[in-house]
């Protein structure tokens, strides 16, 4: 499927490098770049690096992702998440490589009502959000002819630091735990997002490039996907919905953050699975 086309692959230890690696296995042709291999916050080091490597597509999943972090550390975030975007997209404008960059439900400030399309308003409420869509400007305002922004939401799988991870992690040492019940998004399992991406990498042309949404379809509240995680996994433990003003945060998240994938689904011809189906190959995986 990947053949023709030599692909680097940023933040590989991150949960969607891994989920791509297991992926792709021993492909010669794909390059994966964890930060020891690649600082893409040095613009010479990624200049360095290409002119090295060669690639033909990059699919950047490094960034900084700890949103409550991002609040005290708001440098850090937009030198991950901006600064070193516009490094790989004016190195990929030199050198004509195509670039596909993994964005947020983040950037909008979740008083919708209805799933957000690609062409409604961005207006992020943490500094997370301001610096991924900060990183979705330095690529448009490069002038790059060939790129995706694919923004996506609830990323989890057996990798890394999430939801599902966190909700296992709790079920061993509490018999009852309370999950918020009034934020409503879509959990998306990284594997699918993965297949996704190495689908639009073959597809992505300069006539289709543009900010796109991945997300696994329907909709459920972080109790409702904590119940479905465990009604799944067959674990009993008391699980307890509660508003957001009982859980306190240093960074507030957006009440809503659903969003509509329909546009990448009708241009890369893709299926997207439910967050169900999602949820349940993730466990069938792990």
């Amino acid at each position: 499927m990947l053949n023709y086309a030599k692909i680097l692959v940023t933040g590989a230890e991150g949960q969607l490098g891994k989920c791509l690696k297991i992926l792709v296995g021993k492909s010669a042709n794909i390059i994966f770049a964890g930060k020891k291999e690649l600082d893409i916050t040095d613009a010479n080091a990624v200049y360095s690096f290409f002119n090295n490597h060669l690639p033909q597509i990059v699919i950047n999943t490094a960034a900084y992702t700890q949103v409550d972090g991002a609040e005290s550390n708001r440098e850090l975030a937009f030198l991950v998440n901006a600064e070193a975007v516009k490094n790989l997209a004016e190195t990929c404008k030199i050198f004509g490589s195509k670039l596909i960059h993994i964005s947020t439900d983040y950037v909008f400030d979740g008083k919708a009502k209805l799933p957000y399309k690609e062409t409604d308003i961005p207006n992020p409420i943490t500094q997370y959000g301001k610096s991924k869509l900060a990183g979705e400007k330095q690529i448009i305002q490069s002038s790059l002819k060939e790129y995706a922004i694919v923004r996506t939401s609830w990323l989890y799988s057996n990798f890394g630091h999430n939801f599902y991870k966190t909700m296992l992690q709790l079920a061993k040492i509490k018999k009852e735990i309370s999950v918020v019940d009034d934020q409503q998004g879509c959990p998306t399992y990284a594997v699918d997002l993965a297949n996704a991406l190495l689908d639009i990498a073959t597809k992505l042309t300069k006539e289709n490039s543009g900010i796109y949404h991945f997300c696994n379809t329907g909709a459920t509240t972080w109790y409702g996907f904590a119940i479905a995680i465990f009604e799944k996994k067959q674990i009993a433990i008391g699980v307890h919905p509660i508003a957001t003003a009982s859980f306190p945060t240093a960074a507030k998240r957006p009440a809503y953050s659903v969003l509509d994938s329909q546009k990448l689904q009708e241009v890369f011809h893709l299926n997207i699975p439910s967050w169900e189906e999602g949820l349940s190959e993730c466990i069938s995986e792990g």
